[in-house]
């Protein structure tokens, strides 16, 4: 299994073939495993990984289970079966070749508390006939018999800041001397936002 943490960049273009591609650029790896999970001693296999190397100091229990291996920004894991991976093995994006496809998981945009219309799609009230102030308004929330709002109703609240994961990426090109990795089409998340890309 081919995986690697990134963080994204930017949006751009790159011109293929006499096309204009857009692409996502993400600086991806490289990456250390820290810790690998076993299913005699943790119930499942996985491997932990570091991303993104931090001068700032971390606190105890880390800085023994980070031993001469360095300060990391971010730690996550991957599960995987069979694998002879070690502990202070390091991955780069060597692994991935053009053309590939991936998925790619990260945390979507935050977007603050929004009402109905721009959470849900509802098309709203009408602006005339007697109506006032009800163009947005999410109308009806219940029924006569059970005189509460059942649970599940669509309705106004946070959005955003959800893990979100876009299959079927293809990789349209690498830059392996700085480390980018450029996607066709968009991932989840801002500028900054760490994110976990495998190979399908």
């Amino acid at each position: 299994m081919k995986f690697i943490l990134g963080k994204k960049l930017k949006m751009s273009q790159i011109w293929k073939n006499d096309k204009v591609i857009p692409v996502t650029m993400i600086k991806a790896g490289p990456i250390t495993v820290t810790q690998i999970k076993t299913k005699e001693k943790d119930g499942y296999e996985a491997a932990q990984i570091g991303f993104d190397l931090s001068k700032k100091k971390i606190n105890k229990p880390l800085t023994g289970h980070l031993k001469n291996l360095g300060n990391f920004k971010c730690l996550k894991e991957f599960r995987i079966k069979n694998s002879e991976l070690k502990i202070g093995d390091i991955l780069d994006i060597n692994q991935f070749q053009e053309g590939e496809k991936v998925k790619v998981s990260g945390l979507s945009k935050g977007r603050g508390f929004q009402g109905v219309v721009k959470r849900h799609g509802f098309f709203g009230g009408p602006q005339t006939h007697g109506q006032k102030n009800r163009l947005r308004a999410p109308g009806s929330i219940g029924s006569t018999a059970p005189q509460r709002v059942m649970p599940g109703r669509k309705m106004a609240g946070r959005m955003g800041s959800e893990r979100v994961t876009v299959k079927n990426l293809e990789i349209a090109t690498i830059d392996r001397e700085k480390n980018i990795l450029m996607l066709r089409g968009a991932v989840p998340g801002t500028k900054e936002t760490i994110l976990e890309i495998r190979k399908i």
